[in-house]
């Protein structure tokens, strides 16, 4: 193998990729939420077409591993794409992302979320579906607005179906409960009628467990979405027993912990290398190893990882596939985690 070329495990497949240099390390540590992760940062190079076709071909060897929504059983695979950072507007940018979607759609990804709150976000990805033609590939998930007069409800949702450009919405949430009790009937009549085809509410703060308790308990949500990490079990204490309870699916919005905790979460273990029992489900980074365990609680339908970075993508989705750590491997991650 040549000399400048650092090999990158994948499935079954080992690729060789350009060693990186100290400078793109730097900007990693400063841009990335996965600046200390060991062999598989050296993807975060980026790849030509050619090479990233072969990257999705390899990974793509392994089972995708998919969940039920409780309330209808049909299938999503555990790995989606959080588009906080979807908020761009020029076209360097624009093809930036329709790469990030159109790999999703080829490694088996579907599940998108994006929010009102993102700024641009739910407008990006309305052009991006609509330039991609790849709608149907994917469960798309929005939110309502975060703050400000929210005017009428039925306007609310329907914002959401101008900018995505979309004649259905798979998943809306009432976004960290704001306007709860003013936008649900607008959702719940919207679901009636087939233009949304689930309903729910989300919550990214312990803070607001209670009110999202409280909401659960009061509508007929389908799905929440919670914050859940490795770092962050706090919501296995009472959310995800009654979500269970209620019959709810569950995304998980921040399952490295958070676009501001991100860098602590992978610095922990930065210069460590992924650990031996990590091979027992098929994790090859430690991006894997906090996703796989996210996903594998059995209250958690689907992880919605943020990035805009194809190479981080890619890694994302991986962890989408072969097996999940059973509860015993749960509680040796836990432990190794919680003696760092």
């Amino acid at each position: 193998m040549d000399a400048r070329l650092s090999p990158v495990k994948l499935g079954p497949t080992v690729v060789a990729l350009p060693l990186r240099t100290n400078e793109s390390r730097m900007m990693d540590l400063h841009l990335s939420r996965r600046g200390a992760v060991q062999a598989g940062l050296a993807l975060s190079i980026g790849l030509p077409l050619g090479g990233m076709a072969s990257v999705v071909s390899a990974q793509t060897d392994s089972p995708l591993i998919t969940k039920p929504i409780p309330s209808t059983g049909e299938q999503i695979p555990v790995i989606g794409l959080g588009t906080n950072q979807f908020s761009v507007n020029t076209p360097e940018e624009m093809a930036q992302l329709q790469q990030v979607l159109e790999t999703m759609a080829q490694a088996g990804g579907k599940v998108i979320d994006t929010a009102r709150g993102y700024g641009r976000a739910e407008v990006v990805i309305g052009e991006l579906l609509e330039t991609t033609g790849l709608r149907d590939q994917f469960f798309i998930v929005t939110k309502t607005p975060l703050s400000g007069d929210l005017g009428s409800p039925d306007g609310v949702v329907q914002t959401s179906f101008d900018q995505l450009k979309v004649d259905v919405i798979d998943l809306m949430l009432i976004h960290n409960l704001y306007g709860l009790d003013e936008l649900m009937p607008a959702l719940i009549k919207a679901k009636e009628q087939g233009r949304i085809r689930y309903i729910g509410m989300s919550t990214s703060t312990d803070a607001q467990y209670e009110g999202q308790m409280a909401g659960m308990r009061r509508y007929p949500l389908d799905f929440i979405q919670v914050d859940y990490s490795l770092g962050n079990r706090s919501a296995e204490e009472a959310m995800l027993p009654l979500a269970q309870e209620r019959g709810m699916a569950v995304l998980a919005n921040t399952p490295f912990g958070g676009r501001r905790q991100a860098s602590t979460t992978f610095g922990a273990v930065s210069g460590k290398p992924v650990p031996d029992w990590a091979a027992d489900f098929d994790a090859t980074t430690w991006a894997q190893v906090f996703l796989k365990y996210v996903v594998s609680h059995p209250a958690i339908t689907a992880a919605i990882p943020g990035t805009i970075r194809t190479s981080h993508l890619l890694d994302n989705q991986g962890a989408g596939r072969g097996r999940l750590p059973d509860a015993t491997m749960r509680a040796e991650i836990e432990r190794y985690w919680d003696a760092l």
